[in-house]
């Protein structure tokens, strides 16, 4: 009602569209309070479930890094499902949800790269005893983000500090992906061998859609919806699993 006071004013006001407490208004949609983001985030949702599927069609189960691929898109869908209820309606307790499987999400990012990059899930990975890096890794992640979750639930609501916290992960994922990368283009120099670091700065840059506040076009449309919509592309392109193919190719011809 104040915007649509504020737009019809004559003259107009220097800024017509303002914010209340921080957010933009929008129109509603079938009683959604961000239609735009609830939807990009369902494509979000369904390029999960459908990159989910692809894996359990094409890599069999003895494949040992399967479980942790799948993971990755559990994560995912929890993470979207909750974006999909916090964006439809904006209370607290769905904001802490969306902030803490967002959270769950990236952590596991950071919990799966150094698995995937060093082979954590191989007997032996760094130090020749079996398993005892990775329970060490997964302990450290389990414990991080347990205190991420309880500072940010129960000491303060610091959307600044949850911010650097997953910024500061993922540049981590980042700098270990695009190594990667790097090495593995290096070494079969094929285009696919440079995707993990292609799909990452895909990812940033439509997160630094975010850095665009404006008002929401058509009172839908605004930089988050955006992002959301811009890292549709980079997930079904994560789950087209030629690594993982070749990778086990590789292993059927040392063996």
């Amino acid at each position: 009602m104040r915007t649509r006071k504020r737009l019809a004013r004559d003259p107009p006001y220097l800024e017509s569209i303002v914010q209340y407490h921080g957010k933009w208004p929008f129109y509603r949609f079938l009683g959604m309070q961000e239609p735009a983001s609830v939807l990009f985030s369902l494509f979000n949702f369904l390029a999960h479930d459908h990159g989910i599927s692809k894996l359990k069609q094409y890599i069999p189960a003895s494949y040992k890094l399967r479980r942790y691929y799948l993971l990755l898109g559990y994560f995912g869908l929890a993470s979207w499902i909750l974006s999909m209820v916090f964006h439809t309606r904006d209370f607290n307790v769905t904001e802490k949800l969306d902030y803490f499987a967002a959270g769950a999400s990236v952590m596991y990012g950071m919990y799966f790269a150094p698995i995937r990059v060093f082979r954590l899930d191989k007997p032996d990975a760094l130090d020749g005893k079996t398993g005892t890096v990775l329970r060490l890794w997964t302990a450290l992640c389990v414990s991080l983000y347990l205190a991420h979750v309880g500072y940010i639930n129960f000491v303060r609501f610091d959307y600044t500090y949850n911010m650097a916290a997953n910024i500061a992960v993922g540049v981590v994922q980042i700098i270990l992906w695009t190594s990667f990368s790097i090495q593995r283009f290096r070494k079969v120099g094929r285009i696919w061998a440079a995707w993990p670091g292609l799909i990452l700065a895909w990812i940033v840059l439509a997160m630094s859609l975010e850095l665009f506040d404006f008002p929401p076009w058509w009172g839908m449309l605004d930089a988050h919806a955006l992002w959301h919509l811009g890292t549709v592309g980079p997930t079904i392109w994560c789950f087209l699993i030629k690594d993982a193919q070749e990778d086990m190719q590789s292993s059927r011809l040392k063996a």
